[in-house]
């Protein structure tokens, strides 16, 4: 697993990338199945394969995000939303002195909410990828059971997607794990923990790496209209 780029200056002034591609996660519960850096590493694993198709520039991951919903079950560890606009920001600013004008962030975690924001406040060219057209795109294109809205956490898209990148990183019993939760309006008010006693919401069950591969193939595709919207 490769979380951080081996890439020395040399090689980034070869490469002249103008788009930097900046993976956010979390540190959070994801079932008994998952790692609760699960969401890093599934950003990490987009951001790989986006350097691996277009010259742009990828950054370490932040590993860390707002998951305050999941603070019912043990490990899960947030920052605040202040915090992570404000990273983010600072980020943004020493790319732009260094020479790389425009920012995507990889974001894999639903709850870093505050990323919208950072990119409509953003006075340089920035993009948040993917979005929901994106995970719907290749939700479809590898044939997903589940609704993005029904696969909320832990279930049927991101187990495939760590069956195929990182399959060492799933435990048994993910086959067993289902539990949905489609009504969920009060989640940010009363967190995960009222509707899902394991902290799963979804269908891992249906997961499959063949899925997961197809996912990020499609994922690779969509960003391309992303690249075109910062141009």
């Amino acid at each position: 697993m490769n979380l951080f780029p081996t890439a020395t200056t040399a090689d980034e002034r070869a490469r002249g990338a103008e788009v930097a591609v900046l993976p956010v996660g979390s540190f959070e519960q994801h079932g008994a199945h998952l790692p609760l850096a699960t969401d890093a590493v599934i950003a990490t694993t987009i951001a790989d394969a986006l350097a691996a198709a277009y010259p742009v520039l990828r950054l370490p991951p932040i590993t860390i995000g707002c998951s305050h919903e999941h603070a019912d079950w043990a490990g899960t560890v947030s920052i605040s939303a202040a915090t992570l606009y404000a990273v983010v920001n600072d980020i943004a600013a020493s790319l732009r002195r260094s020479g790389v004008p425009k920012l995507v962030l990889v974001n894999a975690h639903g709850g870093n909410y505050v990323l919208s924001n950072v990119v409509q406040e953003s006075t340089s060219p920035m993009a948040l990828f993917p979005g929901v057209e994106g995970w719907q795109a290749a939700h479809d294109a590898a044939g997903l059971e589940t609704s993005l809205d029904s696969d909320m956490h832990a279930g049927e898209l991101e187990t495939s997607l760590l069956l195929h990148a990182h399959p060492s990183l799933v435990r048994p019993g993910f086959a067993e794990a289902d539990q949905l939760a489609d009504d969920r309006r009060h989640l940010l008010t009363v967190g995960l923990r009222p509707y899902s006693e394991s902290g799963v919401v979804g269908r891992p069950s249906l997961a499959t790496a063949e899925k997961g591969r197809l996912v990020l193939e499609s994922l690779v595709e969509s960003f391309g209209e992303t690249l075109a919207a910062l141009a």
